[in-house]
C-alpha cells in the first residue's frame, strides 16, 4: 500500500535531494552519492537524514510513510528552519558521532575518497 517506504532513510533517496538548499549542500550530496555506502560521510549523511526525518518514529500507518521516504526527506529538508550552515554543522556532528561509534567498536572508519 505504501510504495518505497523503508525503516530508515534509504540511500536511493539522495538523488532527490541534489537540487535542494545551497550549493554547498548540493555538493555534499553529489559527493556522498559517489561514495561507498560504508564510507563515514555516507553513514553521516544517512544519520543526519534519519534525525531530520524522524525515521525512528515513523509508522507504516502514518501520512509520512504513505508519501514514501524520498518525499519525506524532501519535506524534512525543505522544512528545516535552520540555515544551510547549521545544516552542514549538523552533518559534521553526525560525522563525528559515526567515527566515534565505529572506533568504539574497533572498526576502522572508511574515510578516504575512492
Amino acid at each position: 500500500m505504501y510504495p518505497k517506504s523503508e525503516i530508515l532513510f534509504p540511500r536511493r533517496c539522495l538523488s532527490s535531494l541534489r537540487r535542494m538548499r545551497s550549493p554547498e549542500w548540493q555538493e555534499l550530496v553529489r559527493r556522498v552519492s559517489r561514495l561507498p555506502e560504508d564510507h563515514v560521510d555516507s553513514l553521516a549523511l544517512s544519520l543526519l537524514m534519519i534525525q531530520l526525518c524522524n525515521c525512528l518514529k515513523c509508522d507504516l500507518g502514518s501520512y509520512k510513510a504513505s508519501l514514501g521516504c524520498c518525499a519525506c526527506a524532501q519535506r524534512a529538508l525543505s522544512g528545516f528552519k535552520g540555515s544551510d550552515g547549521a545544516l552542514l554543522r549538523r552533518f559534521e556532528s553526525a560525522r563525528k558521532k559515526v567515527i566515534a561509534y565505529l572506533e568504539s567498536r574497533g572498526i576502522e572508519p572508511l574515510m578516504d575518497e575512492p
